[in-house]
């Protein structure tokens, strides 16, 4: 089986120039799902001005040009509407009015060392294996996938018996770059080392492309984090998730913290 080779294996993640004294340069991965959105995914943008999301049956995430703007979470309300959930990630301060009704901490992680290569047992799942998709993301909960999800990259499964038991795709895709996403093992046939193999193949696939595979995962998720640093990931960067609610009525200017 070969092994693909990775050009960032004996270094370490370049960051982004900056002219001395000066701020540094957002990195695209400080906001990878506006960049997904107004890049390589803007065929599913749904977007006024500032502010843009996915298609509600594709995926949840919506997208700030800058959460520090006060204009780009007026923008979100007219997207979203009123008085509407919406989940903003890398935001520490709400607008006057907003409710944040869950938070969460979560590490972006970025392939530095992983060895990447081809599954033989690895097969692409096409939208057919949607209802079999969502039946196994309900039994392991690896985050959220809806009926369209799948249109966003590739995603490969292991089947036993034929049924599939385990998968792996891909989700954001900031330019050059490829988020490996919905990795999870039905839970009697864990241990065996299936989301490793399908981490490997699906990175595969991205490096084939010239891109490089990132992840992320919840902070409180300990054993997945170390196993992904084990296979080659490193973390680049902690960040906030928050689910929102617009208000009510008109959104005002003024940011405050929350």
């Amino acid at each position: 089986m070969s092994t693909s080779v990775h050009p960032s294996q004996s270094q370490p993640l370049p960051e982004p120039r900056h002219e001395p004294g000066s701020a540094p340069a957002p990195h695209l991965l400080d906001n990878p799902a506006w960049a997904s959105l107004t890049g390589p995914h803007s065929p599913f943008a749904e977007r006024v001005g500032r502010a843009a999301r996915y298609p509600t049956n594709v995926s949840p995430f919506t997208a700030l040009s800058d959460s520090t703007d006060p204009r780009a979470w007026d923008d979100l309300v007219a997207l979203v509407g009123p008085g509407t959930l919406a989940p903003v990630s890398g935001a520490t301060h709400l607008p006057d009015g907003w409710e944040a009704v869950r938070r969460g901490q979560g590490v972006q992680l970025v392939d530095t060392s992983l060895r990447a290569e081809p599954d033989a047992e690895a097969v692409r799942l096409t939208p057919a294996d949607v209802p079999e998709i969502l039946d196994l993301i309900a039994r392991t909960e690896p985050g959220p996938f809806l009926p369209r999800t799948i249109e966003l990259g590739t995603y490969l499964g292991i089947r036993r018996e034929g049924r599939l038991v385990a998968m792996a795709g891909e989700r954001l895709h900031p330019p050059g770059w490829r988020e490996i996403s919905a990795v999870c093992t039905h839970p009697a046939h864990r241990g065996q080392g299936l989301a490793t193999r399908l981490v490997r193949a699906v990175a595969a696939g991205i490096r084939e492309r010239g891109e490089t595979p990132f992840m992320h995962a919840s902070a409180a998720n300990t054993d997945a984090i170390r196993l992904y640093e084990s296979i080659g990931f490193t973390l680049r960067r902690r960040s906030a998730f928050l689910l929102v609610r617009t208000p009510s009525g008109p959104s005002p200017r003024r940011s405050t913290t929350s």
